[in-house]
């Protein structure tokens, strides 16, 4: 493990932005002290450190700000517009990359390159260019020397998880892990050719559709001959962002019902992703939605993906339901099926505290009800119930919670509900009877086959072990021992209590009718046998407790 006390420049420096911000927590962990419970500064003070620290920890805090499971909202708020104060890197620098990465000479592939960064971030900067072909395109280009500064800042990041670790905070969510699963997440985003494959992937995914139509919206094409792991060239789309298009006034003069026809386009595009191909932009903030000249609708930036297996999309799908009927019940279970691992303290307490936290949208008109921030509640639910789930759920609560935001404020009027109900409709018929409902009725026909030929063997094997009485029932029922000791014990009083009361009865009837000095004694004895029996019932039913 990288020790966190040795007086490396690097290390020095995050020890002095972490004081002179005030977070006394990483304070003591960085100077070696004993860790103690996890106390995260105020979400804009967090913010800041990470800025200062850098585009690794800049880049940490926007991974961060894609888990609503493990941070609170206001956490997430602040980290999701998080960016690096970084300026652009020389074009003297940026050139020699370019050259280094491209087979050709830069003449021979470029007849114009626009030095003025059309964009700088933590990882990359963008440049404008024109090809020999006349074809505009846009560079990213990774900035000189990043990949080295990510290295040293990863094993700074795993060392400080390896010391939360050991608090109860860093068992409950397995900071290690979370580090590794960071880490490699910043470390794929050093390769370009992935981000690549993605973009190509969403692209024909979104080439075919029922729900839209596929010319309307537009994810650009990538040089592949053109792109390395520090070159990402792909097609250049003339637009601004779709919120700035719609300050502008370049939707059109119908403005209103051209928002409309967006909405409802982003709306289809994104559940389609998500609901039906698996694999979705996890990034849908306004910078990653253009608003092209000719009318269309473009995705760029699809560095960050997610993918949801088909039985993760069918709980969600039926998640989703069960906020809209307000089921806490359902929720619960739902929770559980989705849950990697832990179970909640109880179950009862799970279901009463989603029962509190949907009770605050009953007698609310749906068309109201901000989906995207009930979906966080439920993230937040199963947080304090120490209930993990997977990674990707936080990526769909983020790409939901973007796509809600924009469209709402896009377009004030939109109706969720209105765009969400014939796409749930599709959905569920679609879970149901799959892309082709002929196919699965095939498929269940030969089930029900299956079936039917193996019933009557079963059905033989069942009654032949009845017969030889080798059938054996398997049953463990939970608290069944006690409640057997229990009726054990109320057997055997209430035989006691109906042989005290014979013996009672019978030394009555004998003294009734005693003449002789015999039966005197023998009643005597009944009465003192029937006392005594009496007693040692009462002593014992004190003793257990159990008088009520």
């Amino acid at each position: 493990m990288l020790s966190l006390t040795q007086n490396t420049s690097r290390q020095g420096y995050i020890i002095e932005v972490v004081l002179r911000n005030g977070w006394d927590y990483m304070r003591g962990l960085l100077s070696g002290s004993k860790a103690n419970d996890p106390q995260l500064p105020p979400p804009e003070v967090l913010r800041k450190i990470l800025v200062e620290l850098g585009p690794v920890y800049v880049k940490l805090g926007q991974l961060l700000s894609t888990r609503p499971d493990l941070l609170p909202p206001d956490y997430i708020e602040a980290l999701t517009a998080l960016q690096a104060n970084v300026p652009p890197v020389p074009w003297t620098e940026i050139e020699v990359m370019i050259r280094k990465q491209l087979r050709q000479s830069l003449d021979e592939v470029f007849t114009e390159i626009d030095i003025e960064p059309v964009a700088a971030g933590s990882i990359a900067q963008i440049h404008r260019a024109t090809l020999t072909n006349g074809q505009q395109v846009a560079m990213k280009v990774q900035r000189p020397g990043i990949d080295a500064i990510v290295a040293q800042d990863i094993s700074l990041i795993k060392g400080v998880a390896d010391l939360v670790s050991r608090t109860d905070f860093g068992q409950d969510y397995d900071v290690v892990a979370l580090a590794e699963e960071f880490t490699s997440a910043i470390e794929a985003e050093l390769d370009f050719t992935q981000e690549a494959a993605f973009t190509d992937q969403l692209r024909r995914n979104l080439s075919t559709s029922k729900w839209f139509d596929p010319k309307d919206i537009v994810v650009p094409a990538i040089y592949w001959d053109l792109t390395t792991e520090k070159l990402l060239v792909m097609e250049w789309l003339e637009g601004v962002p779709i919120l700035k298009a719609n300050v502008d006034g370049q939707i059109g003069k119908d403005g209103k019902t051209r928002r409309q026809e967006i909405t409802t386009l982003l709306f289809r595009v994104f559940f389609q992703q998500l609901y039906i191909d698996g694999f979705f932009h996890a990034d849908p903030h306004p910078g990653n939605l253009f608003y092209l000249r000719d009318g269309r609708v473009a995705l760029i930036d699809c560095g960050m993906i997610g993918r949801l297996d088909p039985r993760t999309q069918q709980i969600l799908t039926e998640m989703l339901l069960a906020i809209v009927d307000l089921d806490a019940q359902r929720c619960s279970q739902l929770t559980l099926d989705l849950a990697e691992s832990g179970q909640p303290r109880s179950l009862i307490r799970l279901e009463n505290d989603y029962d509190r936290m949907l009770r605050k949208y009953y007698n609310r008109s749906l068309s109201q009800i901000n989906f995207s921030k009930v979906f966080y509640e439920v993230l937040q639910v199963a947080r304090d119930n120490k209930i993990k789930l997977p990674g990707n759920m936080g990526l769909y609560a983020k790409s939901l919670a973007n796509l809600e935001g924009v469209a709402r404020s896009f377009n004030p009027e939109v109706n969720l509900l209105d765009e969400i109900k014939p796409l749930m409709t599709d959905i569920f018929r679609r879970q149901i009877l799959g892309d082709s409902p002929l196919t699965t009725l095939l498929r269940t026909a030969l089930d029900v086959k299956s079936l039917s030929l193996q019933s009557p063997r079963l059905v033989e094997l069942l009654l032949d072990r009845v017969t030889s009485e080798t059938l054996k029932w398997n049953l463990s029922l939970r608290e069944l021992e006690p409640l057997r000791r229990s009726l054990d014990d109320s057997a055997n009083r209430l035989s006691f209590s109906i042989l005290v009361g014979s013996l009672i009865m019978g030394a009555a009837m004998i003294s009734t009718g005693a003449q002789t000095q015999q039966l005197s004694i023998i009643s005597t004895i009944l009465f003192a046998a029937a006392s005594f029996l009496g007693l040692w019932l009462i002593i014992s039913i004190l003793r257990s407790g159990r008088l009520r």
